[in-house]
């Protein structure tokens, strides 16, 4: 089998086409392509070349294909003659209109006449035919028309119109006739319109006479009926009646619950929820109108009742002022055989309706009172149901409400004596007033709260509060947020006095925990600005003295606050997890020496507990003070099971801090809780007290011992970390030497640690045997010849072939379309180079004009002045 003739190129028609011998031979338009080396037997097809001739070829190429295109591009006016054998030369135009006449005839009668039985068609109008009508054979002339010109008869409209349902209808004789009478003497516009109205009011008259004689013989028809209906109805005589009474039947089930379900109530409407901008406008208007009432009673002037009888106003009232001040209804009596209307005098009557008004108002005012003390009331149920964590707040309240109450209710009726209204200004000089402004520096926050009880003080803080709302006034967010910090100082100074006002502090800590939640970002900062204080100090105190003293009674106030103010259980918190950390450093870094500092250390490690009860997160320090607490009460401490780490030492001064001096003490102690107050004075008298106290810090060590195990007992190493403790409470810390209640804490908290099941297993090596790493073999490929591959399959030949055809028609294609986007950009530089010539001279041309019609302009003007 022979090769395939190979695909020419362009290059090869330009080579055989005939060139001009002028360019052949000129040496600026022929190309040499030079080798590189000369293989023998091979011929040379593309030795010399002409890329002059090719580019003048492909260019008019392009203007024949490419740039005809371009011209006609985004322009639709074209039209195409479709019809039949249009451009078809070979035809005769009389067979072209035939050819046309028959396909036309064709699709009519395929598409309307498929049904039609009628061979020929005759097309008539009026019953005459149109072929015979076309002849115009009724030529009318000029001299023959009417002289009444510009009038329509309706014979000639129905002749040369046609149309309407009457023309082409036959008609009968009589309407013929009709119709040549009528055509003598055609009726008005006006005449057919009466016609219309008397035959509409004759049709109304004849239905209005049927309706009354209907109407008639109803009424009749009920007469009738009346009158034989008592013949049609059967009365049993009274002897033959029966006495007894009817079996009435008993409801079934489901008419008793449809009854149950209509007396049920229904839903009724509940009022609109308000926005807390509107509750605070109300809770200010309120506090303003309290305050006003109470300057009033102290300036000793009569306050108005607010409360007026109010009126039941029913939905038809008129509102015109029109009452009935009496009943119209008179009460009727027999007495003596006659009829009796009972009638009172009117001073009676007069009497009688002042003493009924007074009686009415005194009820309807104690039922006002007692409808608003039982608004009042759900109110205060509701906030407590709400907000549990604010008890004291609510009780003070309902406490500042009754007083309210009371004032109130003792309204005078009558104009008070001196010495009552003295007692009275002096008793509203005594009451707290309902508005305060926010104090803007802590002292005046502090003179603001000096003197008052703990219970007046949060109502102030409160009522301050609702006086300064952020959203009455546009610098109350700015001012409540400086009380927050305010506060926080004050609760700290409460607890530095001495004795310490701890009460005071607990009623005012829901005030802190609400400002809290409006402005979380400020009291954030507040907190944070303490701790970072104390921290400081604490390093500071390392550094110099090498030890550092337990917090204070103020520092452990503001860590309990810290933990009821922020939520304790993130993992990772701007307040409660740098307080975290500066109690752990606390239990580290503190050394124990007194009672005191025990006690400290046992507050710290209760709210240690409380900080991690959600998050279960382990504190290292918080076991080694627990286990260096109970270690202190060890009497014998020659041979330890256990490891006693800083802040606490195994032997030596300080060790002993909890050893009971006297046994016999455990008889009359009795379980406590640690004091805050023991954290900054104790006041023990004797060695009994002592006992009692130390007895005291070792229950309350057992008790936060064994909620670590109930805590931790997740931990895998739990038992690794515990067994210390369990060590110490089961050989140092006998049952003898603890009272009942103790030593039942020790037994759960030995069974917490010995029921834990060990789940730790020893580290062993993995017995898999290593999977190895994936190896590969090199492919080896046979190369007789340099530049070609042998052993190929035919299949990967054709398809190296393909590829190498693919890459070599692809990059042609890239060639042409670069070639063809050049050549485009030429013509469009070409066509805008055209138009701006054509512009210019066209310019030119008008400014050529104007300056031949300025200069005759001129010269008419010299002509002018000669």
């Amino acid at each position: 089998m022979g090769k395939p003739p190979k695909k020419r190129s362009l290059s090869d028609k330009v080579r055989k086409t005939k060139t001009a011998p002028e360019i052949k031979n000129n040496p600026f338009e022929v190309k040499v392509n030079r080798k590189k080396f000369d293989v023998l037997g091979r011929k040379s097809k593309h030795d010399v070349g002409l890329p002059g001739v090719s580019r003048s070829r492909a260019i008019s190429k392009r203007k024949e294909t490419l740039l005809k295109e371009y011209k006609q591009k985004n322009k639709s006016n074209k039209f195409i003659d479709r019809r039949f054998g249009e451009y078809d030369t070979k035809m005769a135009p009389e067979d072209k209109i035939l050819q046309r006449f028959a396909m036309e005839r064709q699709r009519v009668h395929q598409k309307k006449d498929v049904y039609n039985l009628n061979e020929e068609e005759e097309l008539t109008h009026f019953g005459q035919s149109l072929a015979e009508m076309e002849k115009f054979n009724d030529i009318v002339h000029s001299d023959d028309e009417s002289e009444e010109k510009g009038l329509l008869s309706a014979e000639l409209t129905a002749s040369h119109f046609g149309g309407g349902g009457g023309l082409l209808k036959k008609k009968t004789p009589g309407e013929q006739q009709e119709e040549d009478e009528g055509s003598q003497k055609a009726k008005s516009r006006q005449e057919l319109i009466e016609e219309l109205i008397h035959k509409s009011k004759q049709a109304k008259r004849e239905r209005q006479v049927q309706k009354e004689e209907a109407q008639e013989l109803t009424e009749k028809l009920d007469q009738d009926w009346k009158s034989i209906q008592a013949l049609m109805v059967k009365k049993t005589p009274k002897g033959e009646r029966d006495d007894r009474p009817e079996e009435k039947p008993k409801p079934e089930e489901y008419d008793m619950m449809v009854r149950e379900l209509g007396f049920e109530m229904k839903a009724q409407p509940s009022e609109k929820l308000k926005t807390p901008e509107e509750l605070a406008r109300e809770e200010q208007e309120e506090l303003r109108k309290l305050e006003a009432d109470r300057l009033r009673r102290m300036m000793g002037e009569e306050v108005e009742d607010g409360s007026k009888n109010q009126t039941h106003v029913s939905a038809d009232d008129l509102n015109d002022g029109f009452a009935l001040d009496k009943e119209d209804k008179k009460t009727l009596a027999y007495q003596d055989g006659k009829w009796n209307i009972g009638e009172e005098s009117e001073e009676e009557k007069d009497e009688g309706g002042e003493e009924e008004e007074e009686e009415k108002e005194d009820e309807e005012g104690e039922e006002e009172e007692e409808d608003e003390s039982g608004s009042e009331e759900e109110e205060e149920e509701e906030d407590e149901a709400g907000h549990s964590d604010l008890e004291s707040e609510q009780e003070s309240e309902d406490e500042g409400r009754k007083q309210q109450d009371d004032e109130s209710s003792a309204k005078p009726k009558k104009s008070l004596s001196k010495e009552e209204v003295k007692i009275q200004q002096e008793a509203a000089k005594a009451e707290l007033p309902y508005t305060f402004p926010a104090p803007e520096s802590f002292t005046q926050l502090r003179d603001l709260l000096h003197g008052h009880t703990p219970d007046n003080q949060r109502l102030i803080v409160a009522r301050t509060q609702k006086s300064n709302h952020p959203s009455l006034a546009v610098g109350n967010k700015l001012k409540l947020q400086k009380l927050f910090g305010f506060l926080l100082e004050y609760v700290g100074e409460l607890a530095t006095r001495t004795p310490p006002e701890l009460a005071a502090v607990d009623k005012l800590v829901p005030e802190l925990y609400a400002l809290c939640q409006t402005f979380p970002d400020e009291a954030c900062r507040a907190v944070q600005n303490v701790l970072r204080d104390s921290a400081h100090s604490v390093e500071e105190a390392l550094e110099v003295k090498g030890h550092v003293a337990f917090p204070t009674l103020d520092l452990l106030v503001y860590l309990k606050l810290a933990a009821l103010l922020f939520p304790a259980s993130d993992f990772r918190h701007p307040v409660t997890t740098p307080a975290l950390l500066y109690i752990g450093q606390a239990l580290a870094k503190c050394p124990v020496r007194t009672l005191q500092d025990v006690t400290a250390g046992l507050v710290l490690c209760c709210l240690a507990v409380e900080y991690v009860s959600l998050s279960k997160r382990f504190l290292p320090e918080l076991i080694n003070f627990l286990l260096g607490t109970l270690h202190l009460a060890v009497r014998d401490k020659t041979s330890l099971g256990y490891v006693v780490a800083p802040p606490f030492r195994s032997s030596g001064r300080c060790s002993d801090l909890l050893v009971l001096s006297d046994v016999r003490s455990c008889r009359s102690w009795t379980k406590g809780s640690v004091p805050l107050l023991a954290t900054r004075r104790l006041d023990l008298n004797d060695e009994l007290d002592k006992d009692h106290h130390r007895l005291t810090c070792v229950s309350t060590c057992l008790d936060v011992v064994r909620r670590c195990c109930f805590l931790y007992s997740d931990l895998p190493s739990f038992t690794s970390v515990f067994q210390p403790i369990s060590s110490l409470l089961s050989h140092h810390l006998s049952a003898q030497m603890l009272p009942d209640l103790l030593q039942e804490v020790r037994g759960e908290i030995l069974d917490a640690v010995g029921g834990a099941a060990r789940t730790h297993s020893r580290l062993v090596l993995d017995r898999k045997k290593p999977i190895p790493l994936k190896l590969l073999t090199p492919k080896i490929v046979e190369v007789l010849d340099y530049g070609k591959k042998r052993g190929c399959t035919k299949e990967e030949r054709e398809k190296e072939r393909l590829k190498h055809k693919y890459k070599k028609e692809f990059k042609g294609a890239l060639r042409e379309i670069r070639k063809d986007s050049r050549f485009l950009a030429r013509e469009k530089l070409d066509e805008v180079l055209r138009r701006d010539v054509e512009r210019k001279r066209k310019v030119k041309e008008l400014f050529g004009s104007l300056a031949n019609q300025e200069g005759e302009w001129k010269a008419l003007k010299r002509r002018k002045r000669k």
